[in-house]
């Protein structure tokens, strides 16, 4: 079986990592009405990981934005899967083949090893696309939701 992720480790992004991760989602929220998330975990508890990514998309109240415009990055680890999932406003302006995109290309990433960029590289993607379809407004736009990357267990 071809493993795709590190080893579990206490840590899965090194500092360096975890900073670039960081500043690729606020460049892109500065860009953008949007809202971009990252949730890391070791196991996935459902079959399919878009079924625990909608989960933490509803526990995080990423579907309470504005706009409806949030995008969520899923990872577990130790399962080896992931999910994107983005809220009906973001999703329906960008269509289904947007999102497989940039799954395929965190896929081929990861398999690469390179997760943080991987993660930076599909952040900016879809930090442009919020662009082109919800473009900042300094008037009116304020930071939803917290910018952090979030570790379940």
């Amino acid at each position: 079986m071809l493993s795709i992720f590190k080893p579990k480790q206490q840590q899965f992004f090194s500092a360096e990592e975890e900073a670039k991760i960081l500043d690729a989602i606020r460049a892109a929220e500065k860009e953008t009405s949007g809202e971009i998330r990252l949730y890391i975990e070791s196991k996935c508890r459902f079959v399919d990981p878009l079924d625990r990514a909608v989960e933490v998309f509803l526990h995080l109240k990423m579907d309470e934005t504005v706009n409806r415009n949030a995008v969520l990055i899923y990872v577990a680890t130790e399962h080896r899967q992931l999910a994107l999932i983005g809220d009906v406003g973001i999703f329906d302006k960008t269509g289904q083949q947007f999102w497989n995109s940039q799954v395929k290309l965190m896929l081929s990433e990861f398999k690469k090893e390179n997760y943080a960029e991987g993660l930076v590289e599909v952040i900016q993607k879809t930090g442009h696309a919020l662009h082109t379809h919800f473009p900042y407004d300094a008037a009116t736009d304020k930071n939803e939701l917290p910018d952090d990357i979030v570790f379940g267990r």
